[in-house]
């Protein structure tokens, strides 16, 4: 009989199968590693710079500085001490053989700027209490004619009615009110207002105490919250003599009762009023003055 003819064997062969699934797993263990590890960047900056060393990576050189020239002036001297002066600018006139030194005297600041320090000093108060500004319990006001601020507090959550003790609120408000006027020079006037009913209180015998007993409650409140030099302030309790509106209705006397703070910031002589002390010797011993006794 013939033999039949072999067949040819077709198809991948089994060692294949094998490598690839072999190739595969590895291909896994790889990424596993990759993704547990952590790189560092300190360490990999490093590697690449000394990597581009070895492979010569052009880099920028910095230039040779050009060399300066030296001065025996400023080897051997230095400059003087500034010292502060009184006058404000210093000419040299050539007018004679020798020149000389013309000094002009300091110039007093022009009443534009004090004006003007005026409102700025308005609108410190005036950020740091805006809440009492918008309550309508503060009024705050300049007048620039007599470079005053004047601070209006009204007795509505003030005092209690014909007292002198001060509020949890109105301590409040005069605490960030004296820490503000800190940095704001000038005198201070607290002044003390009523209406003109007369008080019923066994305490106070007319509104003038009682007036002057909130300005001075007023007054101790800024001092201690400042603190405050009380060589600044002066105290005035002036009852009813100071209305604002006439006290013909509830509701404008509770206007006319408030308490002011004023705040001068005069730089004049001549706005400042003169005392006893501020006179001359002579004019105070002369007998055919009037001012003055033998």
């Amino acid at each position: 009989m013939d033999e039949l003819p072999e067949e040819e064997s077709t198809g991948t062969p089994a060692w294949v199968v094998t490598f690839a699934d072999l190739m595969s797993l590895l291909m896994c263990f790889f990424v596993l590693l990759l993704s547990f590890s952590e790189i560092d960047a300190m360490k990999f900056k490093q590697i690449a710079q000394e990597m581009a060393k070895a492979f010569g990576v052009q880099r920028e050189i910095p230039a040779v500085e050009i060399p300066q020239g030296t001065s025996p002036v400023f080897q051997h001297f230095t400059p003087g001490k500034p010292d502060p002066t009184d006058l404000d600018e210093v000419r040299q006139s050539t007018t004679r053989k020798e020149p000389f030194l013309e000094r002009e005297p300091a110039t007093q600041p022009s009443e534009q700027t004090t004006n003007e320090r005026v409102v700025q000093y308005a609108e410190l108060l005036k950020n740091a209490l805006r809440e009492e500004i918008a309550s309508g319990q503060l009024e705050v006001r300049t007048q620039s004619g007599k470079r005053q601020i004047v601070m209006r507090i009204e007795e509505r959550g003030s005092f209690p009615s014909g007292s002198a003790e001060l509020t949890f609120a109105m301590v409040d408000l005069l605490y960030r009110m004296g820490k503000v006027l800190t940095d704001i020079p000038g005198d201070l006037t607290v002044e003390g207002h009523t209406d003109n009913i007369p008080i019923r209180s066994g305490r106070y015998e007319s509104n003038w105490n009682l007036s002057a007993d909130r300005a001075a409650a007023v007054a101790n409140a800024l001092i201690e919250a400042g603190p405050l030099d009380e060589t600044r302030f002066r105290v005035m309790g002036l009852a009813s003599t100071r209305s604002r509106q006439p006290n013909s209705t509830p509701e404008n006397r509770a206007l006319n009762r408030r308490v002011e703070i004023i705040v001068d910031l005069s730089d004049e002589p001549s706005e400042t009023p003169t005392t006893l002390e501020d006179l001359p010797p002579d004019i105070l011993l002369d007998t055919d003055s009037p001012l003055g006794k033998p």
